[in-house]
């Protein structure tokens, strides 16, 4: 198997502290952090934001509610247009469950039930060891720009909300994009794979 590895001399944290007031279709990127691991560069970030009066309503009422994380990485090239070196979504599905009486938050294959809405948000609003960039990726010694953003996926909803999404913002919960520096990414050379078979005759 090849073996990619990362280079860890590169620009990890990037925190963002948000002014006081954020208005309630709006959702805040608190911290954001990228390093390495084993398996390439991962991500951590953190948002703060409430759902809106009708989208608590709307998920009280057994619709499922989409929210979507999106990542790019870029390389700058003054000479040149700019080289999108990797770009991710994460898709997270809440939904509430009459029956069980629980909240239900699902990423990928991973499911998590929750008694009440705010310890199913508490999850949500938190990305942990999202792996953005494999190590299979090429990477070069020069200067990168991160941006990360999370939003509610609207288009995702019955039709009739989404014909009301048209019209108003109560349906809308959405960041900015958050750019920020990455400097020193690099990858290290790949070892030769050797497919000469154990015990054959020396040359």
């Amino acid at each position: 198997m090849r073996r990619i590895a990362f280079l860890t001399t590169f620009a990890l944290l990037a925190g963002l502290i948000a002014p006081a007031g954020v208005r309630a279709d709006e959702i805040e990127v608190r911290e954001v952090r990228l390093r390495a691991s084993d398996e390439g560069l991962v991500l951590d970030a953190e948002f703060r934001f409430e759902l809106t009066p009708r989208l608590a309503d709307i998920v009280a009422n057994g619709v499922p509610v989409y929210f979507r994380v999106e990542f790019e990485l870029t390389r700058r090239r003054w000479y040149w247009f700019d080289e999108n070196t990797a770009s991710r979504r994460l898709q997270a599905r809440l939904s509430y469950h009459a029956l069980s009486r629980q909240y239900r938050l699902s990423t990928g294959l991973l499911q998590q039930n929750f008694p009440t809405l705010e310890e199913a948000l508490n999850v949500l609003r938190r990305v942990r060891n999202w792996l953005v960039v494999d190590r299979t990726v090429p990477l070069s010694a020069g200067d990168y720009e991160a941006a990360v953003r999370m939003r509610h996926d609207a288009s995702l909803l019955p039709k009739p909300f989404q014909l009301s999404a048209l019209t108003g913002r109560d349906l809308h919960l959405e960041s900015g994009w958050y750019r920020f520096a990455v400097r020193g990414l690099e990858q290290a050379p790949a070892p030769v794979e050797n497919r000469e078979p154990h015990g054959g005759a020396a040359r």
